[in-house]
């Protein structure tokens, strides 16, 4: 065959590819949709410069004297809360002990917390620097770092104030050496829980569930779609079996792989990063089968609704990008722009990676993660719902 004649096929060839994909409306339209939604994924996800602002921190005054709180305590109180009237950087309140504050940050109510701590008039009196503890969430490390140094700058200009105010009261000195006195507080930054996590520590909970999300939805296309067009399928219709047992045995099957590969990317963060798992590993594990339940509906309804398995994963991968870029897995979400903050409470991803974050970090229990599981349990529930009618049908066809 001369070579004129092989290229001539091989165009050939292309064009009925192409002319068959054109036929295909739903790649059709994906083919400028996956770009697109690549684009403003990429564009819009990531940090503004006003996502720092209304961080919530509770503060926590153990600095109790005979009668209440000491006035100490109590002007430190206003002056921090009157420094960020003019800035806006935190949303504060109040909570009564330490354990009331680490509890709050660990089911992700508050970004940190501000404790005085109880000696702090004490020393403040006898010529020592005030006490204060910057308590933070190690399971956001980039808001925490942010929380910190700014905390740490405001009550460090509120303390200079003070000792500016206080020397040049009591001894007329000007400002030059006021300044070079001791500030008269003392901030100490500690994370919810023991150790100091490395950025991984972060990350491996938001890979886990990405895994097997990825495992599970694109698995489905193939153990359904692709047994369809392969005509083996068939067979399994033909057999004295029912739909539901199709549909749950298929389940089976792609929920198992996702949690192998969960399981192999734990494993991995543990022996090769030094990832260490504050909570409870069986927690872990039911956490990684609620995710799998939740992706499990949404994989069935777009494999029976696509006419092909190159449809169904095309499909797939629109709806799991958007999803990996809005869950949180690189960075929080609270750094966000707002409007993207809302739009990633719509994907069981999220709350599956905020969960497992929780455990695997500061060692949340199940009474810290409620909220989570209940949501991914509606999640599964209500797209399985959808899932099985949706399946049935298309077996029909």
């Amino acid at each position: 065959m001369s070579v004129k004649r092989s290229i001539a096929h091989s165009f050939w060839i292309a064009h009925k590819d192409l002319l068959e994909f054109s036929r295909n409306r739903v790649l059709l339209v994906m083919l400028f949709v996956f770009p697109l939604f690549m684009m403003l994924m990429t564009g819009y996800i990531f940090p503004s410069g006003e996502s720092i602002k209304d961080m919530p921190v509770v503060i926590v005054n153990e600095d109790i004297v005979e009668g209440g709180e000491s006035p100490e305590s109590i002007q430190f109180i206003e002056n921090l809360t009157l420094f960020n009237d003019h800035t806006g950087y935190f949303t504060f309140s109040r909570t009564g002990s330490y354990d009331e504050a680490r509890d709050q940050i660990t089911r992700g109510e508050k970004f940190g917390a501000v404790i005085i701590n109880s000696n702090f008039t004490d020393h403040i009196l006898s010529g020592k620097q005030g006490g204060v503890t910057v308590l933070y969430d190690q399971s956001k490390p980039q808001i925490s770092s942010q929380l910190t140094a700014v905390l740490g700058s405001v009550i460090s200009q509120m303390g200079t104030t003070k000792a500016i105010a206080t020397v040049s009261n009591a001894t007329g000195m000007d400002n030059n050496a006021s300044r070079a006195m001791v500030t008269p507080y003392k901030i100490d930054n500690k994370g919810t829980v023991p150790g100091d996590p490395s950025y991984f520590q972060f990350l491996a909970p938001g890979m886990m569930m990405m895994v097997v999300m990825f495992s599970v939805m694109l698995g489905l296309p193939r153990a359904i779609s692709h047994e369809k067009e392969a005509g083996t399928f068939d067979g399994i219709l033909a057999a004295p079996t029912s739909r539901f047992s199709i549909i749950l045995g298929k389940t089976l099957a792609q929920g198992s792989r996702g949690l192998i590969q969960g399981g192999v990317v734990l494993l991995l963060a543990l022996v090769l990063f030094g990832v260490v798992v504050q909570g409870s590993f069986l927690l872990v594990i039911l956490l990684l089968i609620l995710g799998i339940f939740s992706f499990i509906g949404m994989g069935i309804v777009i494999t029976s609704v696509a006419r092909d398995e190159e449809t169904a994963q095309t499909l797939m991968m629109i709806l799991q990008f958007p999803m990996m870029f809005l869950s949180g897995v690189f960075f929080p979400i609270e750094q966000m722009p707002w409007y993207m903050q809302y739009l990633s409470k719509v994907t069981p991803l999220t709350y599956a990676i905020q969960a497992l974050r929780k455990v695997v970090v500061l060692g949340a229990g199940i009474e810290d993660i409620t909220t989570e599981i209940i949501i991914l349990l509606a999640f599964g529930v209500i797209t399985l719902g959808i899932a099985i009618p949706l399946f049935r049908k298309a077996m029909s066809r």
